[in-house]
């Protein structure tokens, strides 16, 4: 007979293993020996303890183990963004944004007669670096399809001066940033073709957009070639003068005629705008290649310092433009660059000269 248990053993509280955080797993129902070890975790048929599924970490993602093998490598990428956007603004408003469209001052009226052209001495060699721009580096640059290609009239009349070559007609004002950025382009393309003497400085309006914007100035200079010929036409100065600027030069009845017929739809989506470009009625210009932004700040020593770095913004901008006019003239008139000497009598550009108006 067995012996029955004393008040003391009754009360004893069963002894249990240190307690390490999870609860002692349970052997299946259907185990054929509940007596035996449990099956080593990992088994199949054999859960995993609950608190170890709470407390696991998840699967660390890609990215995640991307930052923790190559901390260096992380960190760089967000500045690396930044920069590729930056290079990204800078060629857009290099080129004047995406579409090719040109940008453009209307023409404002002059309202008193200038007393002074507000011109300056061109700083010594500036021209010399605009004229010398390498073949290779013209070539790398080539003709930028972003920057606005000029537009063909199909016009059947040329553009003629007295001398009875070929003509090309600038019209702008030294207030209007877009033709302080487009002079650099026709002086470095007109170059090509013959010889400008007599060009001084000046710059863009100091309260308009893109303000102070370093360029040349046509206003008294001349031009001499065997194969063109160039009239410039500056309507007003740099000089304000109550709302508007004073009045520098006026167009003849003929360029008036030209001016009126093409500088407007199809031609243009800004009517009565400059800078205006007609190169032999052939083909027309109406606004800017490229933005003055990138321009800005600079003078024109440093301007025409960087014509000869292909991987220059200036450059781009400025020589790319150039190209693009150079070779509408060869479409327009059949003159090749360098086929032009200046062995013929100049055109002054002091007054203008254009005597055909517009043709159809």
């Amino acid at each position: 007979m067995a012996k029955a248990p004393s008040g003391s053993e009754r009360n004893a509280r069963p002894v249990r293993p240190h307690s390490t955080g999870a609860s002692t797993p349970r052997a299946p129902k259907n185990q054929s020996n509940p007596s035996g070890p449990p099956k080593q975790s990992g088994q199949a048929g054999q859960p995993r303890p609950a608190v170890a599924r709470r407390n696991a970490p998840p699967p660390a993602s890609g990215i995640a183990r991307f930052r923790k093998q190559h901390p260096m490598m992380a960190a760089l990428v967000p500045v690396a963004l930044v920069v590729l956007a930056v290079v990204i603004l800078v060629v857009v408003k290099a080129t004047g944004g995406s579409g090719g469209t040109a940008a453009a001052s209307k023409v404002a009226t002059g309202s008193s007669t200038a007393t002074t052209a507000g011109t300056s001495a061109l700083p010594a060699g500036v021209l010399a670096d605009v004229t010398s721009v390498s073949p290779t580096t013209l070539s790398t640059i080539g003709q930028p399809s972003a920057t606005a290609a000029l537009t063909s009239t199909g016009a059947k009349t040329a553009l003629t001066a007295g001398s009875g070559k070929p003509e090309i007609l600038f019209v702008g004002a030294e207030y209007c940033p877009y033709c302080a950025a487009e002079r650099w382009s026709v002086v470095e393309a007109l170059s090509r073709f013959g010889t400008f003497s007599g060009l001084s400085a000046t710059h863009s309006s100091t309260t308009d957009v893109y303000p102070d914007t370093q360029t040349f100035s046509f206003y008294g200079a001349t031009y001499a070639s065997t194969s063109l010929d160039f009239t410039s036409v500056e309507l007003e100065t740099n000089q304000a003068s109550g709302d508007s600027y004073t009045t520098l030069q006026t167009l003849t009845s003929a360029e008036g005629a030209i001016f009126s017929k093409y500088d407007k739809a199809p031609y243009t989506t800004q009517p009565g705008s400059i800078p205006f470009l007609d190169i032999d009625n052939k083909y027309i210009s109406v606004g800017a290649g490229y933005s003055p932004q990138v321009l800005q700040g600079m003078s024109m020593q440093q301007i025409a310092a960087q014509l000869n770095d292909k991987s220059s913004a200036v450059a781009i901008a400025i020589d790319g433009e150039a190209n693009r006019i150079a070779a509408a003239i060869t479409a327009a008139t059949g003159v090749q660059p360098g086929s032009g000497t200046a062995t013929s009598t100049a055109t002054s550009t002091a007054t203008s000269t254009a005597t055909t108006a517009a043709g159809s």
